[in-house]
């Protein structure tokens, strides 16, 4: 840890503020929090429903609770900052402080790309064999697939972000993002980091494509599972159960693919922080929204715990 304690004795960094060169800086801080304030709250509330009623408790909101316990931590691991940032017009950021925010993001957003492939799994098994869900996404079964969502994605990033870290920064510590990023913080170091930069593009590409595909594949078998049952009745009662989920993977999903699968030429600066504001502060926001507004059981449970 030598590297460590000499990097952090070097000068901080330096985040570039999300709302420089806007007209309305001050609409659009008030508007990140809200963002914040609704998305703590109403991930925090699908948290205590599903802790607090006997009838959530399931492997779907079982699974659902962990989507919102990512969305909560993964908002408040740079959201805050920028807020204390923007009032004191301080954007510096320590070392350490870089370095934590970096890895709580990347394992984070790991975790989430995984977990939205094992609700997905969730919902296949549920439709298509609904005789072997007791046995196939039984406890034991939901557990061991959320640790490895959260394993893998940890160790990616300890990997990725100790490998980062140790390379050599240059003077000028001025990062062109709003948050630590690897991508970001891989342009103010002061070394040749292409082959690097096809390691991180490929650990993307398995981030994102293998669950993709494990999506794809399985709302390609329950669309012709429920069309074969030939009823309308069953179609309207799938998309009910999986629209939420369907919506909230094309939001986070889109938004990264975006981000780190297209070729950086068909991305301008902004439109590469637009793509990242959508993905790091919007989706987390939205997603209670979305499970919350279309879920019947989310309400009535919200309507028995708080006896509204």
């Amino acid at each position: 840890m030598a590297w460590l304690s000499n990097q952090t004795s070097d000068s901080d960094f330096i985040l570039l503020d999300l709302f420089h060169g806007t007209p309305v800086p001050w609409v659009l801080f008030t508007l990140m929090v809200l963002d914040l304030l609704v998305a703590l709250l109403g991930n925090t509330i699908i948290i205590i429903l599903i802790w607090a009623d006997p009838l959530l408790h399931t492997p779907m909101y079982f699974l659902l609770s962990q989507l919102s316990l990512m969305d909560l931590l993964y908002i408040c691991t740079f959201v805050p900052k920028m807020a204390v940032d923007f009032l004191s017009g301080d954007y510096r950021i320590s070392f350490i402080a870089c370095s934590f925010q970096m890895f709580l993001f990347t394992t984070l957003g790991g975790s989430e790309y995984l977990l939205l492939a094992v609700m997905a799994y969730d919902r296949y098994v549920a439709i298509c064999q609904p005789l072997r869900y007791p046995i196939l996404m039984r406890p034991k079964i939901c557990l061991l697939l959320v640790l490895v969502t959260w394993l893998g994605a940890f160790f990616n990033a300890l990997i990725h972000v100790v490998y980062t870290l140790s390379l050599p920064f240059c003077a000028s510590r001025e990062i062109h993002h709003f948050f630590c990023e690897i991508p970001a913080l891989l342009k103010v170091v002061c070394a040749d980091t292409s082959q690097y930069e096809k390691g991180v593009y490929v650990t993307a590409v398995i981030f994102l494509l293998p669950p993709i595909s494990a999506i794809l594949g399985s709302y390609g078998s329950i669309l012709s599972t429920v069309l074969g049952m030939g009823t309308g009745q069953a179609l309207r009662k799938t998309l009910a159960t999986c629209s939420s989920h369907i919506t909230v993977v094309f939001l986070f999903y889109g938004a990264a693919t975006i981000k780190y699968l297209l070729p950086k030429s068909y991305q301008s600066p902004v439109e590469e922080e637009v793509v990242s504001v959508i993905y790091t502060i919007i989706t987390p926001m939205l997603n209670p929204l979305i499970y919350s507004l279309r879920n019947k059981d989310v309400t009535r449970a919200f309507r028995k715990v708080f006896r509204v």
